[in-house]
């Protein structure tokens, strides 16, 4: 299996889905048209040089606390000036789940979406200084000592050097690195939730470069004038005030709110350490009132105190924004909450795409990623239940494919995880966008017959060069080029629920193998689609699935060609950097595939 055509595979899909990107026509640009300035080049996605935090800090002072806040909390003072709400870095909900790879990604070519330019003037280098910094202003001292004990006492003498690798842990957020660790069988005994994660925050600074020692300074003359020392921005003490903080549920559930239905008030906050992460310090409960109405009396309102307000009606979690409190505030209204009427009926969402990509790349199966983006324009909650089983009522998948499982891309409307299954809030604008990843036998035709459950406004294939897809309701939109890679595109209209989805595919792909460059490959995923990093998991996922059902039987004929070593040689580099491969086996195996293209 070569995994590096899931990967190109996963991230257009998303890239596609998340901008509605279409290859329906050509566009040719008007004369004296002149391209804009390309974003700042990816290099490798791990540093050349281990990062140095303190020049992280200079450069993040400089360039990102105006907005991300002096200690990442979303509250620079540029942050109010801006239409969109900034991200607080600061807040391990947003940092533990990001791979660094991922914000380095962001920092070199810009998210203009949330109006985050690309920072050209930053070297390579000073890109990894900054993102390693921001990624601390999560973690705390007490953490990181925490993880180092822990790594120290636990982790067995053969272990501490593959958690050395700056290319593997680029390539893993710090949520994902604490799962590897608790299934790591060299620890001497099994680590819990909050001891990976420590231990995960320690790992991560054994990659960073020696703090510089401070230069003792001379003497000063004695003199009479007293000195001050001004504060840091953002590192005030806080006030000893206190005040009230009220809310409002909404409800939109049809029916009288719960009696005593209890909001809990959680309260987080910062010491002034930019390295530290914000602590919740307190959770109140107080009762909704039949209006909706809420409020929490004496509470504690020092400046740049976090609050989130978070309420369960008819067993479906909500919350408020975050809120951040300002200087000598005497009260707080949080931000409204709307709790919805809920239902099992799913009838009322709409599949506004459902666009199909389809990969030959294994010599046994086609594996096809199958991309749902769904509006629920109801006033309901629309229920999801899956008791166990890891099925979606409303995504069927075809007879004779094999369901791999589903991922949701990092830019659909919140999904809420309930208990047993998961809850689509009203969401009439921004689609919940669902990935449903499956694989079929390989046959001279593979015929699709896909049910429809939901009305289904458009539909798009993309299939290699070479292969031809035919269907009454499939009109060929002809070759189009994109990134290097050619694929045959095919739309369909509107889909009735209730209709079939039916289509041939023929025909054998013509070469499609991508830049030998590793580099310009990973400049290739990356500019798709830098918000679907996470759909890199499911490359390699795919890959060592494969891989394990055909590796007894896979012989020196699948690489006797000097293209298909080569092939071999990029898709195992992939796998290492994304850190799905331990450095012996890629050693071996690299020196194997070498070996066979000298021959």
């Amino acid at each position: 299996m070569k995994s590096r055509h899931y990967l190109f595979f996963a991230i257009l899909a998303l890239g596609l889905a998340a901008c509605n990107f279409t290859l329906a026509a050509d566009v040719t640009p008007p004369p004296g048209y002149v391209s804009p300035t390309p974003p700042a080049t990816l290099g490798p996605l791990f540093p050349a040089h281990a990062p140095d935090l303190a020049n992280g800090e200079k450069i993040y002072a400089e360039k990102c606390a105006a907005c991300h806040g002096p200690t990442g909390m979303g509250d620079g003072p540029q942050s109010k000036d801006l239409p969109v709400s900034v991200a607080a870095l600061g807040l391990p909900e947003v940092a533990n789940p990001a791979a660094p790879a991922a914000w380095y990604a962001t920092v070199s070519q810009g998210n203009l979406e949330r109006f985050m330019p690309p920072f050209l003037s930053l070297s390579d280098q000073e890109r990894w200084d900054v993102v390693s910094y921001a990624l601390t202003l999560h973690t705390t001292a007490e953490q990181i000592e925490t993880g180092k004990k822990l790594f120290e006492t636990k982790c067995a003498a053969n272990c501490a050097e593959q958690y050395s690798n700056p290319e593997t842990l680029s390539a893993l957020s710090q949520n994902e690195l604490a799962a590897n660790l608790q299934k790591d069988q060299s620890f001497l005994t099994a680590l819990t939730s909050d001891e990976a994660l420590a231990v995960a925050a320690y790992i991560r600074t054994r990659t960073f470069a020696a703090p510089q020692a401070t230069p003792t300074p001379a003497p000063t003359t004695e003199t009479s004038a007293t000195a001050e020392t001004t504060p840091l921005a953002g590192t005030a003490q806080p006030s000893a005030g206190f005040g009230s903080v009220s809310g409002m549920v909404n409800n939109e559930t049809g029916e009288a709110l719960p009696a005593n239905l209890k909001i809990k008030l959680r309260s987080f906050e910062h010491d002034g350490n930019p390295n530290n992460a914000p602590k919740e310090i307190a959770s109140l409960e107080s009762v909704v009132q039949p209006d909706g109405k809420y409020q929490f009396d004496a509470v504690e309102l020092p400046e740049n105190r976090i609050l989130l307000a978070e309420v369960e009606v008819n067993g479906v979690p909500y919350q408020s924004d975050f809120f951040i409190v300002k200087a000598e505030s005497a009260s707080v209204e949080m931000a409204p909450i709307t709790a919805y009427r809920a239902t099992e009926d799913y009838s009322g969402l709409q599949v506004t795409d459902l666009q199909y990509y389809f990969d030959y790349a294994n010599p046994n199966d086609v594996q096809i990623l199958a991309v749902y983006s769904i509006l629920n324009p109801t006033n309901q909650t629309v229920i999801l239940k899956q008791d166990g089983s890891q099925d979606i009522p409303f995504l069927k998948t075809p007879a004779g494919v094999t369901n791999l499982g589903y991922e949701t891309s990092q830019d659909s409307a919140p999904i809420l995880s309930l208990a047993n299954g998961f809850a689509l809030p009203p969401s009439a604008e921004k689609p919940y966008s669902i990935i449903a990843l499956g694989s079929a036998p390989k046959n001279e035709t593979i015929q699709i017959e896909q049910p429809v459950v939901l009305d289904v406004t458009n539909v798009m294939l993309l299939v290699p060069e070479g292969v031809e897809a035919e269907g009454a309701t499939l009109t060929n939109g002809g070759p189009h080029p994109f990134q290097n890679r050619t694929f045959n595109m095919y739309t369909a209209g509107s889909l009735k629920a209730g209709a079939t989805l039916t289509f041939t595919l023929s025909g054998s792909p013509k070469n499609t193998a991508v830049n030998p460059d590793v580099t310009q490959n990973q400049n290739l995923l990356i500019g798709l689609g830098a918000v679907g990093l996470a759909l890199i998991v499911i490359g390699g996922w795919l890959y060592w699935k494969d891989r394990n059902n055909t590796e007894t039987t896979e012989d020196d004929s699948e690489t006797d060609d000097a293209e298909t070593t080569l092939d071999a040689i990029l898709t195992l580099d992939d796998l290492r950097r994304a850190g799905k491969i331990s450095d012996s086996a890629y050693q071996k195996r690299r020196a194997e595939l070498k070996g066979k293209l000298k021959k």
